[in-house]
């Protein structure tokens, strides 16, 4: 299965680097808009110090954490942000009857290549940020933040996929809803400890996006509510679980376009 899903996902990724200009335009288009992000980051720590505790390059891997997790789900997964479309214009038809598992193909129908600029230039703002913050590495602490990493890769790809399984409720050729809590998901790029009680709330249960960059950064640096983070592996396994079920749920409401 692994390894049908890589080769859909290569065929696609070839198409796309057929059209050379639009792949480097992408790419470059991607990387500067990290660059505005730390550029914005520095011009706020130019005037204040910290914010509620928090440094610059704290701020900074939170910022990676989370460009990291978008240019993976982007990279390996794009096809959810179609499923709307797919949807409302009958295409799981064809999937319905492939010996495949349904969420793996929509997964697969679109390489987003703009990830792999997230994944690069999230990867250099988690690295300078570590090099900069002073921790005390070992083995242990290596490890930890692999697991966390993974963890908050699989917290904002299973969001991504119960948010635009929520089309088939809607039966919009956009994914509105899906698209609103992204926008919601960059709020977890600073400290949710800024935040009103209501957002913190919101942000840490409701829509776990603080699982993504937040509590997995504060475990790895020791650095605000560290307890929380170790339980990030246990809230990916929540956020799929409940991603499989709404998805499921949905397509058994799923009704063609009757045509």
């Amino acid at each position: 299965m692994v390894r049908l899903y890589a080769r859909l996902l290569g065929a696609h990724l070839r198409s796309l680097l057929e059209y050379e200009a639009d792949f480097w335009i992408m790419m470059a288009g991607t990387i500067m808009m990290q660059v505005v992000n730390v550029a914005f980051l520095s011009a706020i720590f130019a005037k204040v110090p910290s914010i509620n505790g928090w440094s610059f390059w704290t701020v900074v891997a939170m910022f990676g954490m989370v460009a990291v997790a978008e240019g993976v789900g982007s990279l390996f997964f794009e096809g959810m942000w179609n499923l709307a479309w797919q949807i409302n214009q009958g295409d799981l038809d064809y999937m319905m009857v492939r010996p495949y598992p349904i969420v793996l193909q929509v997964s697969s129908m679109q390489v987003g290549i703009n990830g792999l600029s997230n994944i690069v230039t999230g990867g250099l703002m988690l690295g300078f940020a570590v090099s900069h913050v002073d921790v005390s590495w070992s083995a242990g602490r290596v490890g930890l933040a692999l697991v966390v990493l993974l963890s908050a890769i699989v917290v904002k790809v299973a969001i991504n996929l119960a948010t635009n399984s929520v089309s088939f409720w809607m039966q919009s050729p956009s994914p509105m809803f899906a698209f609103a809590v992204h926008q919601v998901g960059d709020l977890a790029r600073f400290p949710i400890s800024v935040y009103p009680l209501a957002l913190k709330a919101a942000l840490g249960f409701v829509l776990p996006f603080a699982f993504v960059s937040f509590f997995p950064v504060s475990v790895v640096l020791g650095h605000g509510p560290a307890w929380l983070g170790l339980v990030t592996p246990l809230v990916a396994l929540y956020c799929v679980g409940v991603a499989w079920w709404v998805f499921s749920r949905g397509l058994r409401r799923y009704e063609s376009t009757g045509s």
